[in-house]
């Protein structure tokens, strides 16, 4: 007995490209906000209330970095 299977593969048409590259778009704007807030808000701690959190300031970008980015 011989069976067959027919496969249709899908190729991404030019409209969900685009949605595909605007939600990135999005994204990366989202991150760009969150390590642009982080940063200020942190730059407007004191050196003292910095070091009650055990932050130094040249530690502030980095951890923005991580806070938005993950990395």
């Amino acid at each position: 007995m011989a069976t067959a299977t027919q496969v249709h593969t899908t190729d991404a048409g030019i409209a969900d490209r685009l949605a595909a590259f605007w939600q990135s778009a999005v994204e990366a704007q989202a991150k760009r906000r969150e390590y642009r807030i982080t940063v200020r808000e942190l730059r407007a701690l004191s050196t003292r209330e910095l070091n009650d959190l055990g932050i130094a300031s040249c530690d502030i970008r980095r951890l923005a970095r991580h806070a938005a980015y993950g990395n």
